[in-house]
């Protein structure tokens, strides 16, 4: 039995070890909104909808949501139903203004292309602009002080202050823009190729222009050819919701008097993620501007207290069944119950680090529903027992030894064990594909919960039970396995 120490001991550290350092490095698992409290937003997009179209205008809310500052991480899905129908579930945890919210989630962004006047680094450009000779600042209307950015884009204001986005959402460039030259009503298609348009290698984006916006666009790549090649003022910025995507330089050579004309133009992407860059704004150019208008289907706003009191709720369900489950079966598998205690603790450790590892790296929420699914699993991690130990009496009643009745049946009862829980994972696979909301975070945990069974069954409950028999609640005793297989208590007390 030596063998069947060490898979015990690996799978008991990695469950009580994990869960200690889950604890205290703060790596719980990230409540959800019926958990925490704030605002749930249900919305449907209109028939033919692309689900392309429908991603971007979701990336322009994510970015309007998180300028909120109490919403860090917003949790937005989307799912496309029966007959191409798209629908999107917004959950804000924590959100306390919800008509602020609700705006932001309804409104549908802008793209526009609009002159460079000035940029730079994240030092602000107005803030230089704004020094006046006495040593104190003066800032425009709808300026913010303490960024130097335009707190409301108006596409049509004379003048501007506009940020360009790293690859973290951060402030990485600031341009001072003029009024919109081009909407993205005047492109007609952008593309993203390799090797196109003279570059000789590497992506470029062929933009094509409507007939009215190819004359627009050579009218003011005329007036930015008078400018020196290499400055800013060259640049023709492309925003989308206020955000500068890109700001491509009229190429030297093109004239002044004519501009880039033909309605169509190559914008060359350079760098070491010029193929993503460039397919990205492709699809800004494509559909950035087109009108994506979501009708709210339904909207639920939960408060804090609320939500704390449906955790605390969720939390005494799922105890009081698994006190119910474990009393059970002390009493009628007496030390078998034991192995059953030990693993549902292995059992629900391992669910919490796995929830607060998914939850930190790949934004896994943990719902109201989703405690619902852990509390099931514990049915179906109770029956996994169940059924190993009532082969294992069976077993003994053929007259096999213990250790080899403990053998067999786990062999004869794994493949019911995978069969079964199979089937509950297909069930959840299910509920996940086609369900929206709350059924999702069911499903989440179910199936998390269902293949965590399998785990412990193979590399704690079989190992453990082995060594179980090799000890002193092996044979003797009313709460042996023995007496447990066979049923000697009972007799002797119906005897008595």
């Amino acid at each position: 039995m030596r063998r069947r120490w060490p898979a015990i001991l690996i799978v008991v550290t990695l469950a009580w070890g994990g869960l200690a350092l889950t604890l205290a490095s703060g790596l719980t698992p990230k409540l959800g909104l019926d958990l925490r409290g704030g605002t749930s937003v249900l919305l449907e997009a209109p028939p033919g909808t692309e689900l392309e179209v429908a991603e971007t205008a979701i990336e322009v809310m994510r970015r309007r949501i998180e300028d909120f500052g109490s919403v860090q991480e917003p949790e937005i899905s989307i799912s496309e139903g029966r007959g191409g129908k798209i629908s999107v579930l917004v959950q804000l945890p924590g959100v306390t203004d919800q008509e602020r919210a609700l705006d932001a989630i309804g409104q549908t962004g802008q793209l526009s292309f609009r002159p460079v006047l000035d940029a730079g680094f994240l030092s602000p450009l107005l803030t230089e602009q704004a020094l006046t000779t006495d040593g104190s600042f003066t800032f425009p209307d709808g300026v913010d002080p303490a960024t130097g950015l335009t707190l409301e884009d108006d596409p049509d204001a004379e003048t501007a202050w506009l940020a360009e986005l790293d690859e973290d959402g951060q402030q990485a460039f600031v341009y001072q823009v003029g009024p919109t030259a081009l909407t993205g009503t005047d492109v007609d298609n952008a593309l993203a190729l390799v090797g196109v348009g003279g570059a000789g290698s590497g992506w470029t984006v062929q933009l094509e222009l409507t007939s009215e916006g190819g004359e627009k666009f050579a009218a003011v790549t005329g007036a930015l050819a008078r400018f020196t090649p290499g400055t800013p003022q060259r640049q023709l910025a492309i925003v989308l919701d206020g955000v500068v995507v890109s700001a491509p330089q009229v190429t030297p050579g093109i004239d002044p008097a004519v501009g880039i004309d033909g309605g169509s133009a190559v914008i060359t992407i350079g760098g070491p993620n010029a193929d993503s860059e460039a397919r990205d704004l492709s699809t800004v150019l494509r559909y950035g501007s087109l009108p994506v208008s979501f009708e709210r289907s339904a909207v639920q706003k939960v408060s804090a207290t609320l939500g704390a009191d449906s955790l605390q709720a969720g939390l005494w369900a799922g105890l009081g069944g698994l006190a119910f489950v474990i009393v059970f079966l002390l009493l009628y598998y007496r030390a078998l119950g034991l192995i059953t205690l030990l693993g549902l603790t292995v059992f629900g450790s391992l669910l919490v680090v796995i929830f607060g590892l998914l939850g930190r790296f790949q934004g896994l929420t943990l719902t109201l529903a989703g405690v619902a699914g852990v509390i099931v699993s514990i049915g179906i991690t109770s029956d996994s027992y169940i059924v190993y130990f009532e082969r294992i009496k069976e077993e003994v009643r053929k007259g096999r030894v213990l250790e080899e009745a403990i053998d067999e049946g786990f062999t004869r009862v794994f493949k019911t064990i995978l069969t079964a829980d199979f089937v509950s994972l297909i069930g959840a696979g299910i509920l996940f594909a086609l369900a929206v909301g709350p059924v999702k975070g069911f499903a989440q945990a179910l199936g998390i919960a269902t293949m965590l069974d399998v785990f412990v069954a193979y590399y704690f409950t079989r190992n453990a039970v082995s060594v179980l028999a090799s000890g002193p609640l092996a044979e003797g005793g009313w709460f042996s396995v023995r007496a447990a297989a066979e049923g000697r208590v009972l007799r002797k007390e119906v005897g008595a």
